[in-house]
């Protein structure tokens, strides 16, 4: 099985939706994880609930410290912020190193159902990378 780390800063919310979106659509073929530079210690609730929208369930999962990870193997690190790319370790047992930056849903501003709409938006622009790199790579 092959594995992924997903990289932010808070792991509260594009890296946790990442982790469980790679799961999903790695069909058994991913083991994925999350973690964050800065862990915030939650789950943000919008990411939660834009992701049960998809039928995931993210209310059991918490924010992970990068540094637990740091001792493992990974073909895949990934880090969907600007500020985990630079606080990022070099992963030594990673084949491949990306980086994809989304907006953080969690900046947006307004009511929570205008919020919601951004949280949609940037798990569907999650959706929609992890998608075309699966299908790259199984290409």
């Amino acid at each position: 099985m092959k594995r992924v780390l997903v990289l932010c800063t808070g792991n509260s919310c594009r890296s946790q939706m990442a982790e469980e979106l790679w799961e999903t659509l790695g069909a058994g073929e991913w083991q994925a994880d999350s973690a964050g530079s800065k862990p915030s210690g939650y789950v943000h609730p919008l990411a939660i609930e834009a992701m049960r929208e998809l039928d995931i369930d993210l209310s059991e999962n918490t924010s992970k410290s990068l540094d637990q990870f740091t001792d493992e193997k990974f073909d895949i690190v990934v880090t969907v912020c600007d500020n985990a790319k630079e606080s990022c370790p070099v992963f030594t047992g990673a084949t491949l190193t990306l980086h994809w930056p989304f907006d953080d849903p969690a900046d947006a501003t307004g009511s929570d159902a205008e919020k919601m709409k951004t949280f949609r938006r940037v798990r569907d622009e999650i959706k929609t990378k992890i998608q075309t790199f699966l299908a790259d790579e199984s290409a």
